[in-house]
């Protein structure tokens, strides 16, 4: 069966882009977004970043582990901003124990599309954290959008290389 479309343009926005907006939620409920480097790791279909014990967002999914992540085509001047591609990604976070196969696979997803961030993997207040999609929304321009379920979210995480 052909692939549909749509999974290749979210395979191949998530390929080009290489930062996101990280959406988590403090103890209150107060709704924080700070931006994130990615890695795709094809092999869990998952996202993996890579994120220090000091930054907010670590202490929000420590006590929270739903979140979002938003990643967006750049803006061009020639192209209106309202048909940017972009996706929403609905994931639960779960931290690799340092040491462990998991960070280990973690590690060589994020060094793969960040081989100069080699030298902060050493660093002790940093973790690698699963981003593991439960849905998403993409719109892949005018009249191109769609909610996808973990299952065809995985698909696209899972095919190819992106990083």
């Amino acid at each position: 069966m052909a692939e549909h479309s749509l999974t290749r343009a979210l395979r191949e926005l998530l390929s080009r882009r290489r930062t996101a907006a990280l959406g988590t939620l403090d103890p209150d409920g107060v709704a924080f977004v700070s931006m994130v480097p990615f890695a795709i790791d094809t092999r869990a279909a998952c996202v993996v970043i890579h994120i220090s014990a000091l930054a907010a967002h670590s202490r929000h999914l420590r006590s929270s582990p739903r979140a979002t992540l938003l990643v967006c085509d750049a803006e061009l001047d020639s192209e209106p901003v309202h048909a940017l591609a972009r996706v929403t990604l609905s994931v639960n976070a779960t931290w690799a124990e340092p040491g462990s196969d998991d960070a280990q696979q973690c590690r060589s997803a994020y060094l793969a599309r960040f081989p100069e961030a080699e030298p902060m993997t050493a660093l002790g207040d940093f973790r690698f954290v699963r981003l593991v999609p439960s849905s998403a929304r993409q719109v892949a321009g005018f009249g191109a959008a769609r909610s996808l379920d973990a299952t065809e979210v995985a698909k696209a995480l899972s095919a190819g290389d992106p990083a």
